[in-house]
């Protein structure tokens, strides 16, 4: 196969959640400069209408708002993008998530049900509702593909107080291999990245008040840009990905495995 065709997802479809801004965008950008037809989703509803409409300038993408920290609201959500791609799927995209950091001594319970409702049940509860329209567009040289966004803080201990979310990232990269296992009789993948610092809303104090010590520790010396992110997903999605299935893949330039 010619290695455009390798590693091309040109006339996919596609959900990314928390596609509005950060990761996600990233890599809803990617998909659709790519050629896939995109949904967005996130919270906030104009934000989402936005930025679809800004990425509808490059190529076909449509928002579609969802809080999806409930099931009810997974559910339908899973309802209005089978109905809007005819029943069939290619790629989802399980982006969406929260984050709280807090002292030990002062860290509230509502931390943990807002961080893992979204960034753990949320992630179950979609995929689950979108099995069927999933199956529909896999085959078995050509399976449907489900990305968890994970993250470093998964796979390390992570530097600052954010008990919930580092807990979350790792229970996502093992739901990962867990659902791997189970959908792929159904001509599905489920493989996770796990990023390491990016530019984005979540990281922005972060990065405003530590960025060079960040980099500093990164063996390769820099933050994540875009494109690192968008490759990475557009590999998994696209034949060349398509034998892989169950991984957690570190896009962090060496951080958590090598620092």
């Amino acid at each position: 196969m010619p290695a455009a065709d390798l590693f091309s997802i040109h006339g996919k479809t596609a959900l990314v959640t928390g596609g509005s801004r950060g990761i996600g965008l990233m890599i809803a950008r990617g998909f659709v400069e790519a050629g896939a037809r995109v949904v967005i989703s996130s919270r906030k509803a104009d934000v989402c209408a936005q930025v679809a409409e800004e990425l509808g300038r490059i190529g076909e993408c449509v928002a579609m708002p969802a809080d999806l920290s409930t099931a009810d609201e997974c559910r339908r959500l899973a309802a209005e993008v089978s109905s809007h791609f005819d029943g069939s799927l290619g790629i989802l995209v399980n982006n969406a998530g929260a984050n709280w950091g807090a002292p030990l001594a002062e860290f509230p319970d509502s931390a943990w049900d807002r961080v893992l409702d979204l960034n753990v049940k949320g992630v179950f509860h979609l995929t689950r509702a979108l099995v069927p329209s999933l199956a529909t567009a896999g085959s078995p040289t050509d399976p449907a593909r489900v990305i968890n966004i994970g993250s470093i803080d998964g796979l390390r201990v992570p530097e600052f107080e954010t008990y919930s979310y580092s807990t979350s990232k790792a229970a996502v990269h093992h739901l990962t291999r867990v659902l791997a296992k189970r959908l792929a009789r159904d001509h599905i993948t489920v493989n996770a990245i796990a990023p390491g610092p990016f530019e984005s809303k979540m990281m922005a104090a972060t990065l405003d008040a530590f960025g060079d010590v960040i980099r500093a520790q990164c063996p390769l010396g820099r933050i994540g840009e875009p494109d690192d992110m968008a490759g990475t997903a557009i590999f998994l999605s696209s034949k060349a990905g398509s034998y892989l299935t169950g991984a957690v893949i570190p896009v962090d330039g060496g951080i958590a495995t090598t620092a």
